[in-house]
């Protein structure tokens, strides 16, 4: 179950490391072509704002790679629990602000990883 628990944790750095260079980097050639649903010029005017968002996710991924590095279990296992809950909860609120699909991407694999991590904690 660990290796279950460090595989979806590396696959959330992962996909936060993305979110952070599209949101920061990308935001106005990449972003557009991710959120069809939003007009073109949109980009142009949030970008500022993407940019944000993405230093933020950038920080969840740290977070969850600081956890991968912590020798003790239970100290790690703390870390990764906050990291994923912060995951969770954003996740959660752009599938309700956003698109659905959000939830899927980024709330699932975290919420799956935060239940491993309690079963293995028993």
């Amino acid at each position: 179950m660990l290796l279950a628990i460090k595989c979806l944790v590396i696959l959330i750095i992962i996909l936060h490391t993305y979110f952070l260079y599209l949101e920061m980097f990308a935001w106005k050639t990449r972003g557009p072509k991710v959120f069809k649903n939003y007009s073109k010029e949109s980009f142009e005017t949030t970008k500022t704002l993407a940019g944000n968002q993405g230093l933020y996710n950038g920080f969840l991924a740290a977070g969850l790679l600081w956890s991968l590095w912590i020798q003790d279990t239970t100290w790690a296992n703390n870390v990764g629990i906050f990291f994923l809950v912060c995951v969770l909860i954003a996740g959660i609120y752009g599938a309700i602000t956003v698109t659905p699909k959000i939830f899927l991407i980024q709330a699932l694999p975290a919420l799956i990883a935060l239940i491993l991590i309690l079963i293995s904690t028993r």
